[in-house]
């Protein structure tokens, strides 16, 4: 009798602690995989390179603008770092067919300033301080002169250029896209830098979730590859909710 009561207490004593290990094994693992599940690339880029990997695109992506993301026909800044590891220097071409063209944009740069037709006024406009009209200036000889005039000059021809007459147009804003890197060299191409390339007139919509096309061509090589867009780095803010008694009850 005494001796099956303690095999029954040896046997409830082993059967409690198999559920104790079960119980912390279950925890560990649990841990594990939650703990697994929330790591995550530091930066979400695309990296390809050629087959004698001289040449490395890394992190290339488009980035991230806003939930909305960029409209149908707008422009969508890239960002990226090009490697070169070969012992000459290269160029790279950029191509896509997402967009009607990418282009080289320095965002350092400044636009021109337009001439104002009030700052090239003619030194012959200038008021006569004895209150007579000025003679034309077509007939009047300048002081110092003989007095006769000069067969080779053109009459009706300002000396001053005319403020009517268009500048020579600024450069354009963005450089085809086409960038040199230097023998065992790199390229940045982001806001921090000051160049980036730049997606100009998107087929469609692009949000994130979404990706472009993109082409690099070096020294007769094609690489072809999707880049997504950028997600945001922290959730975006949520709208304040309203503060009030009403629909609590009395």
């Amino acid at each position: 009798m005494t001796r099956s009561i303690r095999g029954a207490r040896r046997g409830a004593v082993l059967l409690a602690g198999a559920a104790t290990t079960g119980l912390l094994m279950s925890g560990c693992g649990a841990g594990q995989i939650a703990e697994t599940a929330n790591i995550r690339p530091a930066v979400p880029g695309v990296n390809v390179e050629t087959t004698d990997g001289l040449f490395k695109v890394r992190n290339a992506i488009v980035e991230y603008s806003d939930p909305l993301g960029y409209p149908s026909g707008g422009d969508a800044p890239l960002s990226m770092a090009l490697y070169n590891d070969s012992a000459q220097p290269i160029t790279v071409t950029v191509t896509t067919d997402s967009a009607e063209a990418v282009v080289l944009v320095d965002t350092t740069a400044t636009p021109a300033a337009t001439p104002s037709p009030t700052t090239a006024a003619s030194p012959d406009a200038s008021p006569d301080p004895t209150g007579e009209p000025p003679a034309t200036p077509t007939v009047e000889p300048s002081p110092g002169a003989s007095g006769r005039p000069d067969p080779s000059a053109s009459p009706g021809v300002p000396a001053t250029p005319d403020p009517t007459v268009p500048a020579t147009p600024a450069p354009p804003a963005g450089a085809p896209a086409q960038v040199e890197i230097p023998a065992l060299g790199y390229l940045l191409l982001n806001d921090e830098t000051g160049r980036i390339l730049q997606l100009v007139g998107l087929d469609t919509a692009l949000a994130p979730g979404r990706s472009v096309n993109l082409t690099f061509e070096v020294n007769g090589e094609r690489l072809e590859t999707p880049v997504p867009v950028a997600v945001p780095q922290s959730p975006a803010p949520r709208g304040s909710l309203p503060v009030g008694d009403e629909g609590h009850g009395g």
